[in-house]
């Protein structure tokens, strides 16, 4: 899941919604003998440990790894498969950082910001304040390492402030206890070396403020990059409708640096490779396509390039996504789903159903983006994300590893989210079905950048 709003994610549960449509009873009649039993959350489990051996950063080769596997998964199961090659601006974390600052006894523990570029700086530490336009007026920081204050404008901004003025690095320190993890927004050139520090840190340094410091940032990387989305497609085999639906099911198969990405997102992808699995030889009336995109993380690249290549008719004809994003964390809460407009749609509702009549109670949902569902919706196709929520601590951490993983929550799903899909690939719903406007897409509909 893209770095988020975690908030939201316990919203109060709307009203429940549901649509006319054949019988629950039939339709789950129907589901459990076919789908039901030869669902296997070990499977799921065992694909989730496989591709959670490291982190899967779109553009690396671990992600190509990844890629290779999901292929060969969806292949085995007898798919043609599809692998969709995109590129995109990527950026690579510095390997290596270091500062130190004469007169300070113990260990500085700097942070990198994403897009910071590479340095190996010593000069003058100085004190600038917030590092607004009016605190870096008529100073010369020429070679010098401005030290700022978190807080009034973007990090990003404090570092042109102080590039402007002649700084050769920059040291960011919180104006909160705890570490300062953030984004300077963007790749820009006119950039400078800079890290982050404990507020502790800060004001310790801050009290050092011309003595010699020393700032060296290396392994940072820019530039263009390849990543890939994985599209396996299974045509209609019983040809009942008298239309050309198609149903997208889907998750993103890369992670943030530094994070195996167990939960996010590689138990949406096993979840979706089993649910291509299963559903291959069962008779369905509708085109399904499974998908797995590429760099998710970076905002939502791989998806919006799928949607994007999309022809106005397959845009039309698509009917539904179902967007599987952290659907298998021992220490998340409830199963929620989210609509970008906060809105029913085809989706829910048929996941509602399925849910009411598989475990006794319809699955909630509210208004929530950063993740693959926002270009769909963004196109006019119902789309919804399924998430546990609240999330764990494990979120884009190393240790969002495999024992993290609960076994219970993937059959849970997986039994929900097949049944939905079973249910629209078998009948023929009205063509009001596709009930959903495009919707617009705000930047924290993305992800939100922890640029302050």
């Amino acid at each position: 899941m893209a770095l988020a709003t975690t908030l939201a994610l316990g919203a109060a549960t709307p009203q429940l919604a549901y649509m006319k449509g054949p019988s629950l009873e039939k339709v789950n009649s129907q589901f459990d003998k076919k789908v039901l039993n030869q669902l296997d959350a070990q499977r799921i489990y065992d694909n989730i440990d496989t591709l959670a051996q490291e982190p899967r950063v779109a553009g690396t080769d671990a992600e190509d790894q990844a890629v290779e596997f999901i292929a060969e998964e969806f292949e085995s199961y007898g798919y043609d498969v599809e692998i969709q090659p995109f590129t995109f601006f990527g950026y690579t974390p510095p390997s290596s950082l270091s500062l130190s600052v004469e007169g300070f006894e113990g260990e500085l523990n700097p942070r990198s910001f994403t897009y910071s570029v590479n340095g190996d700086v010593t000069g003058e530490l100085v004190d600038v304040g917030l590092g607004t336009v009016d605190d870096v007026a008529g100073l010369d920081l020429t070679g010098k390492i401005a030290l700022i204050q978190r807080g009034s404008i973007s990090f990003g901004q404090k570092v042109l402030n102080a590039a402007e003025r002649g700084a050769a690095g920059v040291v960011i320190y919180n104006n909160v206890d705890g570490v300062l993890n953030g984004t300077l927004g963007a790749y820009d050139e006119r950039y400078v070396a800079a890290v982050s520090l404990s507020k502790s840190e800060g004001e310790a340094l801050k009290a050092l403020a011309g003595s010699t410091a020393t700032l060296t940032v290396e392994g940072a990387e820019a530039g263009d990059r390849t990543s890939h989305n994985v599209i396996a497609t299974k045509e209609p085999t019983n040809q009942k409708k008298a239309n050309d639906d198609i149903i997208v099911v889907g998750a993103h198969h890369d992670s943030v640096p530094g994070a195996p990405g167990a939960n996010d997102d590689a138990s949406g992808t096993a979840m979706t490779l089993e649910l291509a699995r299963v559903l291959k030889n069962v008779p369905t009336d509708t085109e399904l396509r499974f998908v797995t995109f590429g760099a998710e993380e970076l905002g939502l690249i791989g998806s919006y390039h799928y949607v994007d290549t999309l022809s106005d008719e397959e845009i039309d004809n698509t009917v539904a996504n179902f967007n599987l994003d952290m659907v298998g964390s021992r220490d998340a809460g409830d199963l929620v789903m989210r609509t970008l407009d906060g809105q029913p749609n085809l989706v829910t509702e048929l996941s509602q159903k399925s849910s009411l009549k598989l475990n006794g109670e319809a699955t909630p949902f509210s208004q929530g983006g950063s993740s693959d569902h926002v270009p769909f919706a963004a196109a006019g196709i119902p789309a919804a994300l399924f998430i546990h929520a609240p999330l764990e601590p494990w979120y884009h951490t190393p240790d969002d590893t495999i024992d993290k993983i609960d076994i219970n929550k993937l059959q849970d799903v997986a039994e929900i989210v097949g049944s939905a899909v079973y249910d629209l690939a078998q009948f023929d719903h009205p063509s009001q079905s596709k009930n959903t406007g495009k919707v617009d897409v705000e930047a924290d509909m993305i992800f939100e950048q922890s640029v302050r």
